[in-house]
């Protein structure tokens, strides 16, 4: 049997684990990321700890032995500890639910705003409810049991408290005040409740000599019944614990992210999450992609010689949160997001995924600090590869070794003209005749919501102002802010519809829904095309537009001429090939 990384601690009482994180012996990071609990699931919490039900354990680290000095203070107000002898490895959204609820803590939401659980008690049935103002109005009930926990040597007093009140409300109406029995009754209750504080909570103690790599991997595996953990949230723990002051300035952009106001990092195209920043950071500061060799920088570890110490977390740390603060300078962000969005990505609907936004960040810091790309080059050569690697999902699969590779290769380049040539390359050897003649239109043989290679021909539809089929307005205007309300603006519609298809034999939804079949049209073409046949509808918008703009819109959406009357397969055969050239005719503008 192997050795054992952690001391099992059987009899951990949940107040005195409280009592230690509120001092801040023990490092609970409630910005570690948001609390995405929803509130019901505190309430059944409580319910299960009243009971006696076993609620899991919780996994704590011990910092390193050479870590007895440190500087830094866990939260805003000032505790025992300036930081933490442990660290929450498991149980961080049980603890942080704990915490909010019985002492008031307040926590944030997934879009960054504050708030306090509130769970309401009532001492007669022993239930508990989310706190909703009704329950503020019910005598009956302990609208926040915060009130009591807090209430410490005055609980006393806070029954008597509820006692007069419930007492008021009976002979208000004409209700028999509490009896004795009543009163003894809720004595118990609250004295059951209160000790909740006793509730024992199995505590796995991991050795403070475990190497980083077993307690991210311990980290990342081993999550009890809570939100799944990664790498980088294992990395954010290590910011909130040693630099909260970065934290709060992470959290900060990343809700402003969300919030349309001028001169914040507010936008359409991502909305920023903390590990999006972590990457960032990793990249432009380390040039690392690989985020284990990032937690081993940050807890302070010489990745030569495998030595910790303070001066090497405090140095590695100052890298990391100068990085952050470049991450975050809005003149840069807003001006990569401007190039993202002439690559025809305008928005984050038609955005496969984040990584693309994320790496490619990192390659135009580099690109403008540290070769000292001349602006125009360099935002002529972003454009093209943000458009290859969000059209090739370049960024996917093993983005990690790609990145490492990729910040290797740049160690070898000196000046920014071989740092386009071999970005150039790269892209070269992604977007070659075979990808536009073969490989492209085999990937739009799908019919999965999410496909890069639609976005791609979307995006370069925007590229080249393509006004929706049938409308002289192109689709671009409506991925800005302010063009759909309640009802979209415009809607994706079936080429061949659905029913259509079905009357003709197709019953998959596989073959109904191929990306090829689809188009966009605005909110009135949408209602009067409806679900007729291609034929008749057609005819009607080719003696509308006259023959000429009629072979024009056919071009611009990649419609073979005379599509309305083709066999459903081979126009989606056809359709695929066209619009791999739009996509490549996108591409060739930038």
């Amino acid at each position: 049997m192997a050795n054992e990384l952690y001391t099992n601690i059987p009899n951990n009482k949940l107040g005195d684990i409280l009592a230690s994180i509120q001092n801040g012996k023990i490092g609970l990071p409630d910005l570690q990321r948001p609390f995405v609990w929803p509130n019901i699931k505190v309430r059944d919490l409580l319910d299960s700890m009243m009971k006696g039900y076993p609620i899991g354990y919780i996994m704590v680290w011990d910092s390193p032995e050479d870590f007895d000095e440190k500087k830094s203070v866990i939260g805003e107000n000032e505790k025992a500890y300036k930081a933490p002898k442990e660290l929450i490895i498991d149980g961080q959204q049980r603890l942080t639910a704990l915490v909010s609820a019985l002492y008031a803590t307040k926590i944030k939401d997934k879009n960054f705003n504050e708030r306090q659980i509130k769970i309401a008690y009532n001492p007669f049935t022993k239930t508990f409810e989310v706190n909703t103002p009704a329950y503020d109005k019910m005598p009956e009930w302990i609208s926040d049991i915060s009130a009591l926990f807090l209430a410490k040597d005055s609980v006393a007093k806070f029954r008597k408290a509820y006692i007069n009140r419930l007492n008021e409300y009976r002979l208000k109406n004409n209700e028999q005040i509490l009896s004795e029995d009543d009163e003894e009754l809720i004595e118990k209750r609250m004295s059951e409740l209160l000790s909740l504080a006793e509730y024992n909570i199995p505590t796995l103690d991991i050795s403070s000599k475990s190497t980083e790599e077993d307690v991210a991997d311990i980290f990342v595996r081993t999550n009890s019944g809570g939100q799944k953990l990664g790498r980088d949230d294992f990395i954010l723990t290590l910011v909130s614990v040693y630099e909260p002051g970065t934290r709060n300035k992470m959290d900060k952009f990343c809700l402003e992210s969300r919030i349309p106001s001028d001169k914040t990092s507010y936008n359409h195209i991502l909305e920023v999450d903390p590990s999006h920043l972590v990457r960032m950071a990793v990249g432009i500061g380390f040039q690392r992609a690989r985020l284990e060799y990032a937690y081993k920088i940050l807890r302070g570890k010489n990745l030569e010689t495998g030595s910790s110490s303070i001066e090497i977390r405090t140095k590695n740390f100052g890298i990391f949160n100068g990085a952050i603060n470049t991450v975050m300078n809005l003149n840069d962000w807003h001006a990569f997001l401007n190039i993202v969005a002439e690559a025809g990505y305008l928005s984050k609907k038609i955005i496969a995924s984040s990584n693309a936004v994320v790496f490619s960040y990192v390659l135009y810091h580099i690109a403008k600090y540290e070769y000292k790309m001349e602006s125009m080059k360099l935002k002529r050569l972003i454009s093209r590869w943000f458009y290859m690697a969000a059209a090739t999902y370049f960024y996917s699969g093993n983005t990690e070794s790609d990145v490492e590779k990729q910040f290797a290769d740049l160690k070898s380049l000196r000046t920014a003209d071989e740092f386009e040539e071999y970005i150039e390359r790269i892209i070269r050897s992604k977007f070659t005749d075979d990808y536009f003649s073969i490989t492209l239109p085999m990937e739009l043989e799908t019919s999965a919501a999410i496909s890069p290679s639609w976005f791609a021909f979307l995006a370069a539809q925007n590229i080249l102002n393509i006004p929706m089929l049938f409308c002289t307005t192109p689709y671009s205007k409506f991925l800005l802010p302010g063009s759909s309300g309640t009802k979209n603006a415009v809607d994706k519609h079936h080429i061949f519809p659905k029913h259509y298809l079905t009357k003709i034999g197709f019953e998959r939804d596989r073959d109904k829904n191929q990306v090829a079949n689809f188009t966009y049209l605005d909110y009135q073409r949408n209602i009067d095309i409806d679900e007729k046949e291609p034929s008749k509808y057609v005819e009607k918008y080719k003696q509308e537009l006259g023959n000429e703009a009629y072979i024009k819109h056919c071009k611009n959406h990649a419609l073979p001429i005379g599509f309305e009357n083709m066999e459903y397969l081979e126009f989606l055969k056809q359709r695929r090939e066209l619009m791999a050239q739009i996509i490549k005719n996108g591409f060739d503008s930038l």
